[in-house]
């Protein structure tokens, strides 16, 4: 049997990252952080566990990437659904409802985030992290703004503000509400985006991930 080229093995690689990243998704989504191990993220995955070593250096940093790979395919699929729109503040709104969706729809999953971010470290500089910026950075900049490096990391805040206010045990404040104060800062008509009760999943949480994470077989 001939060696596979490099471009072969590159793409074993990202495949086996990708499942890991939804591996650790599912887990911490089922379980939470604590109770989710390396070991348990490896076999859900289908991988040996040393891989989980080569491609992150511990499970704080898999759990971010991995939850910010959620985080920006969720948008990049809000973004550009149909009817696809080039309008600012459309595009904005759908964002917001993006991001607070994931709040309302995976509470575990995001309460672990939020807490991850807190830790010493912050947070995690990777393709997933970078990607998930870049968007928010462009529906800035199609929103108007005459200064995105500024506007961006406001938009960042107001966002982990809101869905750490949906989420505080005890005290959660209703997803309505804080999109409402939201699109009041933005000026944004309450019709826009996906105002509570149309959304298509009418507030459940999505079992099947893998839409999210691109392993779709190639020949090798």
């Amino acid at each position: 049997m001939s060696p596979r080229s490099a471009s072969v093995n590159e793409e074993l690689r990202r495949r086996s990252r990708e499942r890991l990243l939804q591996a650790a998704v599912e887990l911490v989504g089922e379980r939470g952080f604590e109770a989710t191990t390396l070991g348990n993220i490896a076999d859900r995955a289908g991988s040996a566990r040393g891989l989980v070593s080569y491609y992150f250096p511990g499970k704080r940093q898999l759990v971010q990437s991995a939850v910010h790979r959620l985080m920006h395919r969720t948008l990049e699929e809000a973004l550009e659904r149909e009817p696809r729109t080039e309008d600012g503040r459309e595009r904005l709104a759908r964002a917001i409802d993006a991001i607070l969706g994931l709040a309302r729809d995976r509470p575990v999953l995001m309460r672990q985030h939020m807490a991850g971010l807190l830790q010493a470290e912050g947070f995690v500089q990777c393709p997933e992290q970078r990607r998930l910026s870049e968007l928010l950075s462009d529906t800035v900049g199609r929103c108007g703004s005459r200064d995105v490096a500024a506007d961006y990391p406001m938009l960042r805040a107001l966002l982990m503000g809101a869905v750490f206010a949906a989420l505080v045990p005890g005290v959660p404040m209703p997803v309505p509400v804080l999109r409402a104060e939201l699109f009041k800062r933005y000026r944004l008509d309450w019709e826009l985006g996906m105002p509570p009760g149309t959304e298509p999943s009418a507030g459940t949480c999505e079992t099947d991930l893998s839409r999210f994470f691109a392993t779709d077989d190639r020949p090798e």
